[in-house]
């Protein structure tokens, strides 16, 4: 579940999608909004993650060859730097965007590993014959279960109920592709090929839908 300051700034992601980067800070400058995020003044703290962006995009260049979609990567990027600033330490002799670097690439990162180990578990019910009945079996059938509490499954999901709230007021397609895109409701994590391929629509449209729908819970929330 999103983490709620982390959702108030989401339409910043479609500024990074479409390209459209704000200049970076001066130091006098950055150091003035450090100082005043460092009170916990939420436009200072804006403003940081706003204009550091290009970091996000740059370090994405990094991951060209993952044959990933650029798009999510820059989604994922962008909670990376939302994460820094989140918890950058102000006594900190490093500077943010180096801080703001590592956080960004240790995301894209764990995003990379958990899609290999999703994929991985998903060959593990893909079918690869049939039984005398003629019945599929699937590879899963036939490796043994390595944990004796595997049939013991236990869900904790974070609590948050304006996010709840938030989320009754998109429509059903909009939620479904929320809920989609960003783990929500019990679905995987998928891409927004994977989604307009599911539904059998575009994927700018899915883009569209989606960016519709951020912008509907930043305005909700944010009031």
């Amino acid at each position: 579940m999103f983490n709620l300051l982390s959702l108030l700034i989401l339409p910043l992601i479609g500024a990074i999608n479409s390209q459209s980067f704000p200049e970076v800070l001066s130091p006098e400058e950055e150091a003035k909004y450090l100082a005043l995020w460092e009170k916990r003044d939420l436009k200072a703290r804006d403003v940081l993650i706003e204009h550091n962006l290009r970091l996000v995009a740059h370090i994405v260049k990094k991951f060209e060859n993952t044959r990933e979609d650029r798009d999510d990567l820059l989604s994922i990027g962008a909670f990376g730097l939302i994460k820094a600033v989140d918890t950058y330490n102000f006594k900190s002799n490093t500077k943010l965007a180096t801080y703001a670097a590592r956080c960004i690439e240790n995301e894209i990162l764990m995003h990379l590993r958990s899609n290999k180990k999703r994929k991985d578990t998903s060959s593990l019910f893909a079918p690869i014959g049939e039984d005398r009945e003629g019945n599929e079996i699937h590879l899963s059938d036939i490796v043994e279960d390595p944990s004796p509490l595997a049939s013991e499954i236990l869900i904790t999901e974070e609590q948050n109920v304006r996010i709840k709230e938030a989320l009754k007021i998109l429509t059903e397609r909009e939620l479904e592709i929320i809920s989609r895109r960003f783990g929500l409701n019990n679905h995987f994590i998928e891409t927004q090929r994977e989604i307009a391929k599911s539904l059998k629509i575009s994927r700018s449209y899915v883009s569209r839908i989606e960016k519709r729908a951020l912008t509907k819970l930043y305005l909700y929330l944010k009031g």
